[in-house]
């Protein structure tokens, strides 16, 4: 106590006192006793780095591909976060960086877009790749066509698709004897369609005419049938007819480079509340995965922006489920971008998103507020120091969880990438002349 007076004492007349340790002289090896670590051990040296560790200050190094098998169990990714937090940046540095890669290939669903295009425009156009953009005013005239009866699907897959398509515009089961109908019709034009693509107006058309070879083996009428597929013509009929007119109804389009570094699905044009955009996502992922999907030691990565659309779907998740495992074998990495977590996991689809987290073996976290922080936590097992955290985060620092290997990262980005990053600069003089230059320095670069 006397000690305590005599310090204020001198500080009100000396102003603060500092007090002086003498030095230590000893080892490293002893000094690290001293200063005990502090930061869990990292993810190695391989990979992309991501940005810095927020404790130790160490860079943090990610990639799925060459944890897979030792620390992953799976290579899907999961991020999730308010908006403005810096999960766009992430996706797309992570991107940039791994296409320096010679044996690495993404896919991008971008759902997203201001000023007419889809947010991935820049990236693409700095790498001299056109997006693939999927519109229905754009498709009815001379736009880029997707076709669920493209003959790189298999006819099983084909069948599975267009069930999938008509389950998600009824939000309901297809019933036996629809499915019965939808099938033969599947059959018949694909015994007889040989000259050309089968299409859409295909299966419609001998859905509304059923034939007769189809039904006999069953003793039933050809007009019971033909009841039996109506509801499946009118949900098929939109596809050609319809809002979604022109992009599934022919022939997939020339062109498309599926061996381009990037591929980018420009969806922004569609509306993200409606039931266009499961449809679509269902469509795309089943295209790629018999047209882009090959055993030939390149390391793919398929990201989905607005993937609740897709996890949120009974129907949808059942076809991603299947490809998210079959994946695994090829080489593929799934990343899935997500707001809020109960987006999902309260939905109709709870079980098959239950399936899909499990086998996102890597979690990354931004700021949420504290009750999505607690329900995330619950979902995904995060320990309670990390939960707490969770609403405290500011924009571009996040919680990574790789398979249990939980971390506080700040996400780190160069100047060449921040003007294709950050698209809300577009519309500025500065900002143009940075995309240029990082434009000319990104095309400069060798991959590896």
């Amino acid at each position: 106590m006397l000690g305590n007076l005599t310090d204020a004492f001198a500080s009100a007349l000396f102003g603060r006192v500092e007090t002086t340790r003498l030095p230590v002289r000893t080892s490293s090896g002893q000094a690290q006793a001293v200063y005990l670590p502090t930061a869990a051990p990292g993810l190695g040296d391989s990979g992309v780095i991501i940005g810095r560790e927020v404790y130790s200050g160490k860079g943090y190094v990610y990639d799925p591909f060459q944890l897979y098998g030792q620390q992953l169990p799976a290579p899907h990714w999961l991020v999730l976060g308010e908006s403005g937090n810096g999960k766009s940046a992430l996706e797309k540095t992570y991107v940039l960086r791994q296409l320096r890669f010679r044996d690495r290939q993404v896919v991008v669903l971008d759902a997203q877009g201001e000023d007419g295009v889809g947010e991935w425009n820049l990236i693409a156009n700095a790498l001299g790749i056109k997006s693939i953009r999927l519109d229905p005013l754009a498709a009815r005239d001379g736009g880029v066509k997707l076709n669920p009866l493209d003959p790189a699907i298999t006819t099983t897959g084909q069948l599975s698709l267009l069930r999938t398509i008509i389950e998600v515009a009824m939000a309901r089961p297809l019933e036996e004897r629809a499915g019965f109908a939808l099938k033969a019709a599947h059959a018949y034009v694909h015994a007889t369609v040989k000259d050309r693509q089968p299409v859409l107006n295909d299966i419609i058309d001998t859905l509304r005419n059923p034939d007769l070879s189809a039904v006999e083996s069953l003793g039933v009428e050809v007009g019971e049938v033909q009841s039996w597929g109506l509801d499946v013509a009118l949900v098929l009929d939109r596809l050609v007819d319809g809002d979604l007119r022109g992009m599934f109804d022919g022939p997939t389009s020339a062109g498309i480079d599926l061996d381009a570094p990037l591929i980018v699905f420009d969806l922004s044009h569609i509306d993200r509340n409606s039931i266009a955009m499961p449809i679509l996502m269902a469509i795309v992922g089943v295209w790629l995965e018999h047209t882009w999907l090959r055993p030939d030691r390149v390391k793919r990565i398929f990201l989905v922006e607005e993937a609740w659309h897709i996890i949120n779907s009974p129907f949808v998740a059942q076809l991603f489920q299947r490809l998210l495992k079959f994946g695994r074998r090829l080489g593929l990495s799934f990343v899935a971008v997500v707001h809020h977590l109960s987006d999902v996991v309260d939905g109709a689809a709870a079980k098959e998103a239950s399936a899909i987290l499990k086998m996102a073996s890597t979690r990354t976290i931004y700021m949420q507020k504290a009750e999505e922080a607690r329900a995330t936590g619950r979902v995904l097992g995060l320990p309670r120091w990390a939960v707490e955290i969770i609403p405290t985060l500011s924009p571009g620092i996040a919680v990574w969880d790789v398979n249990g290997n939980v971390q506080v990262v700040k996400h780190i980005i160069t100047e060449a990438e921040r003007p294709l990053v950050y698209t809300d600069r577009a519309m500025t003089e500065d900002a143009v002349a940075e995309r240029e230059r990082a434009e000319q320095q990104l095309a400069a670069q060798p991959r590896i």
